[in-house]
């Protein structure tokens, strides 16, 4: 009898604990949202492809250009939350009070167009995997078509988006995030077979190639957008944050910039230790999943394609978002996904994914298009927050010292410079 006791009495204590964990983790989720939706945005099936490129062209020798962008990132994550936290405006909001409506509205459209670029990109490669995928279990290997998989995720994705607040989003995308996660660092561990390999790899060093420089800064820029920045500030706001919590957004921030390096170095290393040996090239994220197919496997595969559908949809669920995030943004609004304005722009970004199924064109060159176009107003948004975070009157004791002028003035100077490269291959597309 003293026994059953005993074990109920562990039982439950043992329980208890678990609750206590469940809870105090969930707590943690909570309080790291906007990195999570952060991460979502940032890598995406764009971000996928630049990392298993240079995964199996140059294994893993450009490492150290990602854990810069990572740096670089994080720096600009908390500059741009802070800059929200001590003033209560966020970026749009402070352009459009400090600089005029001009500005502001350059800055808004700018973003809107490289998004609806971005969206048809997005859609199409995760119709694309899909389709390609699903030949592996098709009789007459013709596959699911890519227009219907478009519809059905598309529609997916408009469903749960209608009448959800900011919070269930975040909550929304910690699922897909974290199947992103694990799928990808689980995949890069069972393709990897000389771990002592990919690791001697990551020595720095640039290519010996003519076109060298550009390389090393397309790495960089991959996850330098200005408009995660943008986004940035619209989240911490959106999640009711105030001044107290300015150590809860560098840790946020620091959360967001550890895993985008984490994934992209899981990537980077699935590839490098696969292909790169092989002498196999990657030009788009559909490659690798066809080269990678009889190398590691179907199970290996199926969690890299399982990777790559929730990096996608993490991107989209964010793209969906944009739009209706920053309007209400520009007119000091909080977001209201249940209005029938905000409803028919993410039915209008979910018909934008039909673009390519419908009428044809290459998933990847629609992609560097839209990076190219995000690349070209981040200069200009860096340089705005760096002009707010030096007056005295809005920052009081959080306006910029000389060590941080010093950092955000030359990474807005770097990001002038991926912009130009940018721009450039956008115009020889």
């Amino acid at each position: 009898m003293n026994c059953d006791c005993q074990i109920d009495h562990f039982s439950q204590t043992l329980l208890d604990s678990l609750k206590e964990k469940l809870k105090r983790f969930l707590l943690l989720i909570t309080a790291i949202g906007p990195g999570l939706f952060l991460v979502g945005y940032n890598i995406g099936t764009g971000s996928i492809t630049t990392m298993a490129s240079a995964g199996a062209s140059y294994g893993m020798t450009l490492s150290w250009a990602v854990m810069i962008s990572c740096i670089f990132s994080y720096i600009l994550i908390v500059t741009f939350g802070q800059y929200t936290l001590v003033t209560g405006q966020t970026a749009i909001q402070s352009f459009r009070s400090n600089f005029g409506t001009k500005t502001a509205q350059l800055v808004l459209w700018s973003l809107i167009i490289s998004e609806m670029v971005s969206s048809i990109g997005v859609m199409a490669i995760v119709s694309e995997i899909i389709h390609e995928y699903s030949k592996l279990f098709s009789a007459s290997r013709d596959g699911i078509s890519t227009i219907l998989i478009t519809m059905v995720v598309g529609s997916l994705i408009v469903g749960m988006l209608f009448n959800s607040k900011y919070g269930l989003v975040e909550k929304i995308l910690i699922v897909f995030v974290t199947i992103m996660g694990v799928s990808f660092l689980l995949t890069a561990m069972l393709v990897i077979e000389d771990p002592i390999q990919v690791l001697s790899g990551m020595l720095p060093s640039i290519p010996n190639e003519a076109n060298a420089g550009l390389i090393v800064a397309g790495m960089l820029g991959t996850t330098m957008g200005g408009v995660l920045y943008i986004i940035r500030s619209t989240t911490v706001k959106e999640k009711n944050w105030n001044i107290s919590n300015l150590k809860d957004e560098k840790k946020d921030a620091a959360v967001s910039a550890f895993l985008m390096l984490v994934l992209s170095l899981a990537i980077m290393a699935a590839a490098a230790g696969t292909l790169y040996p092989l002498g196999l090239e990657v030009d788009n994220a559909i490659d690798m999943v066809r080269l990678l197919e009889p190398l590691a496997g179907q199970f290996a595969i199926t969690l890299f394609v399982g990777g790559l559908v929730a990096a996608g949809i993490s991107s989209l669920f964010p793209h969906y978002l944009l739009v209706p995030m920053l309007l209400s943004d520009y007119r000091n609004q909080r977001l209201d996904l249940s209005t029938t304005q905000n409803r028919a722009i993410i039915i209008f970004y979910a018909l934008l994914g039909l673009a390519v199924p419908i009428f044809g064109g290459r998933p990847v060159v629609v992609m560097i298009a839209s990076q190219a176009l995000a690349l070209i107003v981040t200069p200009l948004v860096l340089f705005l927050m760096w002009i707010q975070i030096n007056k005295k009157k809005d920052m009081g004791a959080h306006k910029a010292g000389l060590f941080k002028n010093i950092l955000i003035g030359l990474i807005t100077l770097f990001t002038l410079f991926v912009s130009i490269i940018g721009f450039l291959g956008f115009v020889n597309l």
